[in-house]
């Protein structure tokens, strides 16, 4: 496939004449239907396709990608898991190896295409290699991806914000707590492991206050699963859960 992205995204850096160069692929939700022409180009223009796990079985972006471009499968695959942890110095440590290893095939002069779920811009892994890259005065562009909130709520049908009404995006793994002043609609993204944590708050919330509280996991995927109401998020499993909760302003 030719390279014909140019005119829709732009780089970031400089690169000399024989680097090579680094996008970060964003692949949608879950859906291969939500797969942009464009990521899909830019896929097929690589030499090498970097993923964010421990294997091709193990990668859900790569899943994703291969219902719709199984030739995937036939192109060079650098498997690069990267933990889930909270601390800091690991965290660098090893994010620097990461980016030591996709480096050294960007010096090489090759093409780099690393897949991340939703968009690279938002909460993605993709993120850490990116600002390195830019950092080293290689070339790294985001190709964007429709974000797993964006269609959850397009499955759900319901508007994320009219009018006025504000939008927060927040990373559930993290306090919660401060966002209950917060009036108009709030997306707790990845909520996973804190999911009981947060239910616990929202129930607290709506003793003295109406809240209308939408879930889904896995959006777009064969498991995915659609709560209304906080009974129904009870049973809510998985990393990949997205709550929402829509709040009138306090008075």
């Amino acid at each position: 496939m030719k390279d014909n992205n140019k005119e829709y995204t732009i780089e970031t850096g400089t690169k000399s004449d024989a680097a090579g160069k680094l996008y970060g692929i964003g692949v949608g939700p879950g859906n291969p239907k939500l797969l942009t022409l464009q990521a899909l180009e830019v896929i097929g223009s690589c030499d090498l396709i970097v993923l964010p796990a421990k294997s091709a079985e193990e990668c859900i972006a790569y899943q994703i990608v291969e219902q719709v471009f199984p030739e995937i499968s036939r192109m060079p695959l650098l498997c690069m898991p990267f933990p889930m942890t909270r601390d800091k110095q690991a965290l660098e440590s090893a994010h620097g190896k990461i980016y030591g290893e996709i480096r050294k095939q960007l010096l090489q002069g090759k093409t780099v295409g690393m897949l991340t779920i939703g968009d690279p811009s938002i909460y993605s892994t993709y993120l850490y290699i990116h600002k390195r890259a830019a950092a080293d005065g290689l070339t790294a562009q985001m190709i964007s991806g429709i974000p797993s909130f964006c269609a959850a709520a397009a499955r759900l049908g319901m508007p994320l914000g009219e009018n006025a009404e504000e939008i927060h995006i927040i990373p559930a793994a993290y306090d919660v707590a401060d966002t209950l002043s917060y009036s108009g609609t709030c997306i707790y993204m990845k909520s996973g492991k804190k999911l009981k944590e947060l239910l616990e708050i929202l129930r607290e919330e709506t003793g003295s206050r109406s809240l209308e509280i939408f879930g889904i996991s896995n959006c777009g995927m064969e498991n995915e699963k659609v709560y209304h109401g906080l009974e129904e998020l009870e049973l809510a499993k998985g990393y990949l859960t997205i709550v929402f909760v829509k709040r009138q302003p306090v008075a």
